[in-house]
């Protein structure tokens, strides 16, 4: 029988991949790499804490789950967007115009 160790990468009580020994989301190194086109040695510059072996595990857990992390992304953008519709504030001229229409005696 084989045994398969599994380093650096560990499963939080509400089901989030995390870096063994840190407050760090798997899915955060990979939206430095996504997002910045950072290197793993870039990674490490912005993140000294997190070791390079850390940083590579948590980049190869992803190449290994890609298409359940990049679904996960797209729907946390998603979801993101969706709140920033819904919580958009009028602009100051929005506001006047409605005050403005709303109100007989503004000129």
């Amino acid at each position: 029988m084989t045994e398969v160790l599994t380093c650096h990468i560990v499963l939080d009580g509400r089901g989030r991949r995390r870096i063994e020994g840190t407050n760090v989301k798997v899915i955060e190194v990979v939206l430095d790499k996504i997002a910045y086109g950072w290197s793993p040695e870039q990674i490490h510059q912005q993140h000294p804490h997190l070791s390079l072996g850390k940083i590579h595990a948590a980049l190869s857990y992803y190449y290994d789950h890609q298409a359940e992390m990049d679904a996960q992304i797209e729907r946390h953008t998603r979801e993101a967007q969706a709140l920033r519709a819904a919580s958009k504030q009028p602009s100051r001229e929005q506001l006047e115009r409605r005050l403005g229409s709303d109100n007989p005696e503004r000129p």
